[in-house]
């Protein structure tokens, strides 16, 4: 009798004290053959969604979750079985041999080709795993993906089918679904070779509430019957009288209905770290018009004079790292534990964004040895990314200070929650034209509203103003700037 090695994949540490991760879908089915390194689950945690290859090759024998459900670090996602010799006793010309496991120190990066011996290596980035012996006489037959994979059926009454598999590209696109309660690979895409696009989600979801309004009217048939009643034996028992259930809503009698929104994800963060913020740090808030009208003749001035463009962001975000190595209280946070203030030796300057998968705040590192053209590069680098908001995990970490430009959300200010455990963000408001005094004479001049909130634990309000203060005259004049530079 022989026995049978089966290697359980369980969810790796995805580092940043990241625990927990929401299964986006499943790469393979039960009985795939797969190889080390391949993709086979894509899974989103609070910082990013990412494809999680496995470290084992071989058959797949089971899969354990379904899309949408949350999994923890340590909790197995599938199994994974030598794949069956064949009888041929050629000698395989890959590197890697059935039932190996992966030399990967990095999610996604790929094994590191070296010599294996005869016993299976260990599973390096992803631990050891756990090996189950099994005996078996034979090998069983390979099983069908329909026969263990966890399939979430969707509603019986539209346009879903559970047996349907339709390519779906877009994690947003399958939000969008769950939160209403499908899945969104049941329905006919309306893209390139079925793709299910956003507008396909929508278009089901509008045609649920008007079933849903139209069966919870008054419960009775077009006939004036009863919906389960003898006259509902006629063509309308096509359409159910009642839906099912669907998770994330609440029929209500008025007509529409409540909508539940899990928080889950990034979102369960954001809302975590902006509750901590409130109930631990005492804030306080000052602002400040400043005249920007010179800051848009220097900006004028060093694209006639280098040929580069700079945002007016770019160069507020210089201004900010030289007012934080002159106050540099304010590149701070407060250790509860040891009941000390860090005051942390490299500038880390965080960028609110707002991103399709919500307010993310992606972090510039070691920003004080930047030059300006090397800061404007780093943030444009992290613009680019914020319109799908997939940053690295390591983009988003270690933030020391944080600058919202709020301003393009076109509003001019706002008591904005610092991002905990920093001490203080800063505000930029929209740039508008006003009318303003210089020089004893009215004029136009373009005017922004400057608001900064900070920790009052880390400093008196004179330091927070000196910051404040020394920012709009970087404003005001630029060239101010050079005599310190």
């Amino acid at each position: 009798m022989s026995t049978l090695v089966v290697n359980e994949f369980l969810l790796p540490d995805l580092g940043e004290g990241l625990t927990e991760a929401e299964i986006v879908c499943w790469l393979v089915a039960p009985g795939d053959t797969i190889a080390i390194d391949q993709p086979v689950v894509e899974v989103e945690s609070a910082k990013s969604v990412v494809e999680l290859p496995s470290p084992f090759g071989g058959v797949v024998g089971a899969v354990f979750g379904s899309p949408g459900q949350t999994v923890h670090a340590g909790q197995v996602l599938l199994t994974v079985s030598p794949a069956p010799l064949a009888t041929d006793a050629a000698a395989p010309d890959s590197g890697h041999a059935a039932g190996a496991t992966s030399g990967a120190v990095l999610v996604g990066y790929g094994t590191v080709e070296r010599a294996r011996s005869g016993r299976a290596v260990a599973a390096g980035r992803f631990g050891t795993g756990q090996r189950v012996t099994v005996p078996v006489s034979a090998p069983d037959p390979v099983p069908e993906p329909h026969d263990t994979v966890p399939q979430d059926t969707g509603p019986q009454d539209t346009v879903p089918q559970a047996g349907r598999r339709s390519p779906v590209v877009s994690p947003l696109v399958r939000r969008l679904a769950r939160e209403n309660g499908f899945d969104a690979s049941q329905l006919t895409g309306s893209g390139r070779d079925s793709l299910v696009l956003r507008r396909d989600v929508e278009a089901h979801i509008a045609g649920l509430a008007l079933a849903s309004l139209d069966t919870s009217a008054d419960g009775t048939a077009a006939d004036g019957t009863a919906a389960d009643g003898p006259a509902a034996d006629g063509p309308a028992r096509q359409a159910p009288a009642e839906p099912a259930p669907r998770p994330g809503r609440a029929d209500t009698a008025g007509g529409r209905a409540d909508i539940r929104i899990p928080i889950t994800g990034l979102r369960k963060v954001v809302a975590q770290r902006l509750a901590t913020s409130r109930r631990e740090i005492p804030e306080a808030t000052i602002w400040l018009d400043v005249d920007a009208t010179e800051l848009f003749v220097a900006r004028d001035r060093l694209l006639a004079a280098t040929g580069e463009r700079f945002s007016v962001t770019a160069l507020i975000a210089r201004f900010v790292v030289a007012g934080l190595k002159k106050y540099p209280e304010l590149n701070a946070s407060v250790d509860t534990a040891s009941q000390e203030i860090l005051q942390h030796g490299s500038i880390n300057l965080g960028l609110a964004a707002q991103t399709s998968r919500g307010l993310m705040v992606p972090v510039v590192h070691g920003a004080e040895s930047m030059s300006t053209s090397q800061l404007r590069d780093a943030i444009s680098g992290l613009v680019a990314q914020a319109g799908d908001g997939l940053f690295a995990p390591s983009a988003l970490t270690g933030g020391t200070f944080t600058l919202n430009n709020f301003g393009a959300l076109g509003v001019d200010g706002s008591a904005a929650i610092i991002n905990h455990p920093e001490a203080a963000i800063l505000g930029i408001g929209r740039m508008i034209e006003r009318p303003w005094v210089v020089g004893h004479e009215l004029a136009v001049r373009t005017v922004v509203e400057l608001s900064m909130v900070f920790d009052h634990r880390v400093c008196d309000g004179g330091t927070a103003a000196g910051f404040l203060t020394y920012v709009a005259r970087c404003i005001e004049n630029p060239v101010s700037l050079l005599a310190e530079v």
